[in-house]
């Protein structure tokens, strides 16, 4: 601090030192229980015991976050005669209570992120996660899972909802058909993208962001497809709205749609879409 007479003089903050000093009174009981707390929010990447190898080899990935992109893959491409599960993805938070189990995979109908593999060359891997992942947890998830993978010659596909209130536009929709798919892709990404990029000032946030920033700054050719929806939950023509996503990707086939699969995503939601209950 400067005097009238410009001398210099040291003036220390008094709020500080007693910021100083309340981090130097933190007890081990506090530090412990931040310590718990950390490990309890890890993610844990699980495979099964048929997987031996250390790194799958994978040259496409398909990433389906949320309920609509799950049933999705689940109804037109996971074929239990072409596809089996080899490992899951194991994390707890406050709203994903459930799915913190290491030792086995989530059971069929609660939140989770399970992994497929395709049977025949298994050179296609499905991420299926229709559990909620923290904005803490999100860079653990996506560190773990593309670790215990060969990057080289591997293409990433994200199929990500996203409800219709997010998405920003001049002329509120006029004229266009909802559900619809809008993209962003990393620089390495040099494929054709089937349906239009998604313009500003929308952005994408969550796990398809995060996934997406870990493809560009590893080099790896990535595209996300967004789906804006007007339901908040499963939904039959959402989950059709992805199928221009991978309808040109040779590597995966598109099933006739499961009409059991579908009844069970889609089951118990309709009494609840609508303002009264």
């Amino acid at each position: 601090m400067a005097t009238f007479f410009g001398e210099v003089l040291s003036v220390y903050s008094r709020a500080v030192e007693e910021e100083d000093r309340e981090d130097e009174d933190e007890n081990e009981e506090d530090v412990e229980i931040r310590r718990e707390l950390e490990e309890k929010r890890t993610v844990h990447l699980k495979w099964c015991p048929e997987v031996s190898q250390e790194k799958l080899l994978c040259s496409h990935l398909i990433i389906a976050a949320g309920t609509n992109a799950a049933g999705f893959v689940s109804t037109f491409i996971l074929n239990p005669a072409r596809w089996h599960p080899v490992g899951w993805m194991a994390l707890w938070n406050e709203r994903n209570k459930g799915s913190g189990v290491l030792n086995s995979p989530p059971a069929p109908g609660e939140p989770g992120c399970v992994i497929y593999q395709q049977k025949e060359g298994g050179a296609v891997l499905i991420c299926q996660c229709t559990c909620y992942v923290a904005e803490d947890q999100l860079f653990q998830w996506t560190e773990k899972l593309f670790a215990g993978l060969q990057k080289r010659g591997l293409t990433v596909t994200v199929l990500s909802d996203a409800p219709i209130a997010e998405y920003k536009t001049a002329d509120y929709l006029h004229g266009r058909d909802i559900p619809f798919l809008c993209a962003l892709k990393t620089s390495a990404y040099k494929e054709v993208v089937n349906s239009p990029f998604l313009d500003q000032p929308n952005i994408v946030t969550g796990l398809p962001a995060a996934v997406l920033c870990h493809c560009e700054v590893h080099g790896i050719p990535a595209v996300l497809y967004q789906n804006y929806s007007d339901v908040i939950s499963a939904d039959s023509v959402t989950m059709e709205a992805y199928k221009p996503a991978l309808t040109s990707t040779k590597s995966v086939k598109l099933e006739p749609p499961s009409t059991a699969i579908l009844q069970k995503f889609t089951r118990g939601f309709d009494v609840h879409d609508n303002l009264y209950t």
